[in-house]
């Protein structure tokens, strides 16, 4: 294929065809490169001046290529339609193949748009011979070496911390999605250089057309990139976004305070080599953050200016699909029943009585918040007692809060995973989680006889189709989950909350989360409290903040059991708030900012 004149690179480390995580970098380079196309589409970008888009990201062929074991990534590309091998961009990747980095390419057909992802493998880069400076070294040896005379990254001592294989992971796909730019970007001067005459090649360069190529990096693993090409002096416009900074994850919920206190020290858990890494986003012409909090991090911790662009949702259908969230309740209602039923030898609890909540996030225990949400289940199943015993609702009724939090995916799930979840099972922060759990006495086990009435069920799996457990997708299994509770104390954005209202559940958000300020504008279908409900864990006790939580799940268990046309405005309002955030403003700032070209 030709590429056109002008050509825009999403980069990240979590690019490429969909992982079964949720929530993740991925979403927001899938939906920023899918809404591009989807401007062409509709002709606010100019068909004829629209840029080629490319999603680059790293390219795991088969199990122990993943930098990380633990994840075990495959990459799957069979969706894809192969690239015809001819062409500026084929010639390109042909050239860089000679240099030892190799990619794979897919075609995905959006809108009748194409949008190109370009996996590179750079797993083996240890094992292929180059030379630098007259020296023969692999080339995982020469991209240190030059990162070195480049920016002065010490690789001899941030390859010898603990996570110095990720660190070297970051750094290979960098240099390969750099390489990949700069071959772009110098193209006409390198094709022009094939004539010997200087005149003839000054002449036959005026007649080549130019690239203008535009590179935006999510996250610091890809830093490098844009800070390589910016010191070897290829002329190419780059965009560097935060969805969190390294030392405003360490210090989790007291990054508040370092913020009003203006206190930019790190905390001792700020991964050194990785921190370096991200702060190489100072020789970005733009540095993004998705939030408030985010921006004021990265001027707090780098001394770096950004300007905001939120994250959105992609909400394209206009009505509700009653009929799938239906569907899906059921199914989640009749998995409980059934497995609480053959796991403890129980009297049946009739399905239509299970009352199915979630919370799903990366498992951080005091970042997310779980204690807080266990806390606030603790005095919730108090208030569903009181219920029950006034007579206000049936003694049959059970709460059973899905966490979903797993160091990776699983494909030793027992049988009938996960109320039946042995300790074998679980590893690392899964282990402090489940017993988090069954020390505030919220196991599954008290549920039939009625000692508890509501349960936190841990869900240590990445949801699919095919998880061994609900078999669920993530988009089933919230539209079936009556509420979402995020309880968040370190959240720039909160991406799973605005999923949730995709499918039309109501949810809980703390204020630390990144979109709060956005309800002041959800257009209310209901008065009182409302479809999203956003809880202050910031300014008031904890306490007092926990009980809150409770409140706004009991408010939503009250409404769906005794007002379902009241339950079904509320699962309106969240998804007004998913409509009002979709992608089409931010992906328009994104293009403006990489093409200097204004949209209306």
């Amino acid at each position: 294929m030709t590429l056109e004149s002008k050509c825009i690179i999403i980069a990240g480390e979590e690019a490429g065809p969909r992982s079964n995580k949720m929530g993740g970098i991925w979403n927001v380079i899938d939906a920023e490169a899918k809404n591009l196309a989807g401007l062409i589409s509709k002709g606010i970008i100019d068909e004829e001046t629209a840029p080629s888009i490319i999603v680059a990201g790293p390219y795991y062929g088969h199990s122990g290529s993943d930098w990380n074991k633990g994840l075990n990534r495959i990459t799957d590309m069979s969706s894809f339609e192969e690239m015809e091998p001819e062409g500026e961009l084929f010639e390109t990747i042909d050239k860089l193949k000679t240099k030892g980095i190799e990619s794979f390419v897919g075609i995905e057909m959006v809108k009748g748009v194409k949008v190109i992802h370009l996996m590179f493998k750079t797993f083996d880069f240890c094992r292929l011979g180059m030379e630098y400076k007259g020296k023969e070294m692999c080339l995982d040896s020469m991209i240190k070496a030059e990162a070195y005379d480049l920016i002065g990254l010490d690789s001899m001592t941030y390859e010898s911390m603990g996570n110095g294989a990720e660190y070297t992971h970051y750094l290979n796909l960098s240099y390969a999605i750099s390489e990949f730019v700069r071959a772009l970007a110098t193209a006409r001067e390198k094709n022009a250089e094939e004539y010997e005459d200087k005149a003839i090649s000054e002449f036959a360069a005026s007649l080549m057309p130019t690239v203008h190529v535009s590179l935006h990096c999510h996250e610091f693993g890809v830093f490098y990139a844009l800070a390589r090409l910016k010191k070897l002096g290829i002329n190419v416009k780059t965009v560097a976004t935060y969805h969190a900074t390294l030392p405003g994850r360490s210090s989790g919920h007291q990054s508040i305070r370092k913020i009003r206190e203006n206190d930019s020290s790190w905390d001792s858990g700020v991964p050194l080599n990785h921190a370096k890494l991200e702060s190489l986003s100072s020789y970005a012409d733009v540095v993004t953050a998705v939030g408030d909090s985010t921006r004021k991090e990265i001027k707090l911790f780098y001394n770096i200016d950004s300007i905001i662009v939120r994250n959105g949702i992609d909400k394209e259908d206009e009505e509700i699909d009653w009929e799938k969230k239906t569907i899906s309740r059921k199914k989640i209602q009749e998995f409980l029943s059934e497995k609480i039923n053959n796991v403890f030898d129980s009297k049946v609890i009739p399905p239509d009585r299970m009352i199915p909540i979630f919370s799903i996030s990366r498992i951080e225990v005091e970042n997310k918040g779980y204690p807080d949400l266990l806390d606030s289940l603790v005095i919730l199943d108090r208030m569903v007692k009181n219920e029950i015993d006034a007579g206000h609702l049936d003694e049959d009724y059970r709460v059973i809060c899905f966490i979903v939090a797993a160091q990776g995916p699983k494909t030793n799930t027992p049988e009938n995973f996960p109320i039946n979840l042995p300790e074998e099972v679980l590893v690392g922060e899964e282990i402090r989680l489940q017993q988090m759990i069954e020390g505030r006495g919220l196991e599954c086990s008290k549920i039939p006889d009625g000692t508890r009435h509501v349960s936190a069920v841990l869900y240590p799996q990445w949801i699919s189709d095919h998880d061994g457990g609900l078999n669920m997708t993530p988009d089933e299994f919230m539209a079936g989950c009556i509420a979402g509770v995020f309880p968040s104390k370190y959240e720039p954005f909160l991406l799973t909350g605005l999923e949730a209202g995709k499918e039309s559940t109501p949810s809980i958000v703390s204020k630390v989360c990144g979109f709060s300020d956005a309800l002041k504008t959800l257009k209310r279908l209901v008065m009182g409290m409302g479809g999203v409900i956003v809880v202050d864990n910031i300014n008031i006790p904890y306490l007092e903040s926990v009980a809150d939580y409770a409140l706004a799940m009991d408010y939503f268990i009250d409404t769906y059991t005794d007002d379902k046309v009241k339950y079904n405005l509320l699962c309106q309002e969240a998804n007004l708030l998913a409509k009002d955030m979709n992608w089409e403003e931010p992906i328009k700032t994104y293009y403006e900012l990489l093409t200097g070209t204004r949209l209306e």
